[in-house]
C-alpha cells in the first residue's frame, strides 16, 4: 500500500497513449543514460534517453540501446560505431562518462518499425548528424501546430 497524499485525478489531465513519431528528423538532446545488464547476463548496453526538444513533438522520448559489452563482437562494434556518430553529432569525441553526452543539441534521424512480437508500429533511431542552422525537417500531423517558443528563440538555435 502507498501513501497518495491527496492526489485528486479531478485536477490533473489523464495520460493518452502515445503513437510512434513519424518517421523523420528530430532536434533532441540525451537527457539520461545508464549502463544496463543484457538480459542474457553476459554483458552491458548503456541505454540513452532522447527528448525532442523542437516541433510538434516536442518532449516526446525515444530510446537507444548500445551493446558496448557483449560477447557478440559485430553488436560490440555496431554500437561503438553508433556511439561515435553520437559523440560526433553533439561535438564530444572523447566523453569521460556518458553525461557528458547530455544536453547538446543533436538532429536524430527516427524510422518506424513492426515489432515482431505484436505487430504494432515502434520508433527506432538510425541516425545521428550535428545540429546546423537550418531546422530538421518533421512531417506534419494533422490538428498539430508548434508551439511558439517563449522569447522567440529556443536557446538551442542561437
Amino acid at each position: 500500500m502507498a501513501n497518495l497524499h491527496g492526489f485528486d485525478a479531478n485536477r490533473v489531465e489523464p495520460s493518452t497513449d502515445f503513437d510512434p513519431l513519424p518517421a523523420g528528423k528530430y532536434l533532441a538532446v540525451i537527457t539520461e543514460t545508464e549502463m544496463k545488464p543484457n538480459k542474457a547476463g553476459t554483458g552491458h548496453f548503456l541505454q540513452l534517453t532522447f527528448q525532442v526538444i523542437d516541433g510538434p513533438f516536442k518532449n516526446r522520448f525515444l530510446w537507444a540501446r548500445l551493446n558496448l559489452d557483449n560477447p557478440n563482437v559485430t553488436a560490440v562494434q555496431i554500437a561503438r560505431a553508433e556511439l561515435s556518430a553520437i559523440c560526433r553529432a553533439v561535438g564530444v569525441l572523447a566523453p569521460n562518462d556518458s553525461v557528458d553526452l547530455h544536453n547538446l543539441p543533436l538532429v536524430i534521424t527516427v524510422k518506424c518499425k513492426k515489432r515482431t512480437d505484436t505487430g504494432e508500429l515502434q520508433n527506432e533511431i538510425k541516425g545521428y548528424t550535428k545540429k546546423d542552422s537550418s531546422p530538421p525537417v518533421t512531417p506534419p500531423t494533422a490538428g498539430t501546430t508548434p508551439a511558439p517558443s517563449a522569447n522567440g528563440v529556443p536557446p538551442w538555435r542561437r
